[in-house]
């Protein structure tokens, strides 16, 4: 009976150990595997989700394309067929100018810019004769976004298919990394082009909204391309008030503007004011208002570096007050918090004008910004 019991349990023991080995070399099989083909097949996960997006960002830019043509045939009542042309400027390649030799840079950037400007509103002139120059604004708005969304889509597509070509971890770890910004900024984009085709005003016209308050009412003169400004009475002193021409899609020169007022006041100003939308960080409410020091003007940078110069030239001290907006706001229609936040930013410039200048002194308030569906 003893002897019966013994044997029951060695056999017992002996199945344990079997499956104990069992689990062992599973687990050393899957090591082996993952050490061998782990990072390909996290690679081929990530590039799915990559294809993904990629489709969203097809469908963006396909629907970018198709809005730019059915809205040129709209406005010009066109009986042919405008989608050659308009694949042509979809397709235009922005090359910068050398920076190997600095010097001079600025202005080989500026005529650069100049040049591209002037033939995308050329090439909407040619497709829509009968337009006024606020729908050639709006319209060129329009293609640029529109350009925008096939240019990234370009980007995404050129990596992701290199990624899969390569099966380079790396390469497609990047692309996954950065694409969740990439698609907000594509989402903004093709909100961008119903305002841009309605002519309504952006979140990025902030700067020039709260210059045509200020302005209202008074008498505007160019001063430079694209640019107005007022005299304009604030607690004692005069402010030359500038914005950019609308009420079509356009943010003129500011830089020039704000140099020709210096020069032609020969440095006689006690403070430059800037206003411009800002992006907001995490945690942020878009309408925010700060205040800062410096020239608040985005893009390419010529105009900030002319009013840097020109403001350096006289010592003329710059402030500068931003409304932070998130990036889908910049570029879709203006929301009701950042046209709410106008008033305010206007209340600040009268205490920082009470507070850095005396009375009779002359003043410079830049509202910057793209100003479709803003009037002076």
């Amino acid at each position: 009976m003893m002897a019966e019991v013994v044997l029951q349990l060695m056999q017992g023991m002996a199945s344990q150990d079997n499956i104990g080995l069992l689990i062992q070399v599973a687990w050393l099989a899957f090591f082996v595997f993952y050490l061998l083909y782990g990072q390909k097949l996290q690679v081929k996960v990530m590039l799915k989700e990559v294809e993904s997006s990629l489709y969203r960002l097809k469908a963006m830019r396909d629907q970018g394309r198709s809005i730019a043509i059915s809205t040129i045939k709209e406005v010009g009542n066109l009986s042919e067929d405008p989608s050659a042309r308009v694949d042509r400027i979809l397709d235009h390649v922005y090359i910068p100018p050398v920076d190997l030799d600095p010097s001079g840079i600025i202005r080989r950037l500026e005529h650069i810019i100049d040049v591209r400007d002037f033939r995308f509103k050329d090439e909407v002139r040619h497709m829509v004769p009968n337009a006024d120059e606020t729908q050639i604004n709006n319209l060129t708005n329009m293609l640029e976004a529109a350009l925008a969304l096939n240019e990234i889509y370009k980007y995404v597509r050129h990596f992701y298919l290199l990624g899969k070509k390569t099966s380079s971890f790396y390469i497609v770890l990047q692309l996954q990394m950065i694409l969740p910004q990439i698609m907000k900024e594509c989402e903004a984009f093709a909100s961008a082009l119903r305002a841009f085709t309605l002519g309504q005003p952006i979140g990025d016209g902030i700067g020039a909204l709260v210059s045509a308050k200020l302005m209202y009412g008074r008498a505007s003169r160019e001063i430079a391309e694209d640019i107005v400004v007022s005299e304009v009475p604030i607690e004692g002193r005069v402010a030359y008030v500038l914005k950019a021409k609308g009420p079509g899609g356009n943010v003129g020169k500011p830089g020039e503007a704000v140099k020709q007022i210096l020069e032609e006041r020969e440095g006689r100003v006690a403070l430059i004011i800037l206003v411009d939308a800002a992006q907001k960080l995490e945690g942020e409410k878009p309408g925010e208002i700060v205040e800062g020091t410096g020239v608040a003007i985005g893009g390419p940078g010529v105009d900030k570096y002319k009013v840097e110069e020109a403001a350096t030239k006289y010592k003329v001290p710059v402030h500068a007050i931003l409304v932070k907006e998130g990036i889908g706001d910049v570029v879709s229609t203006m929301r009701k918090e950042i046209s709410n936040s106008a008033d305010e930013v206007i209340k600040r410039i009268h205490r920082i004008v009470l507070e850095n200048t005396k009375p009779g002194d002359c003043l410079i308030i830049a509202g910057i910004g793209n100003t479709m569906g803003i009037a002076q």
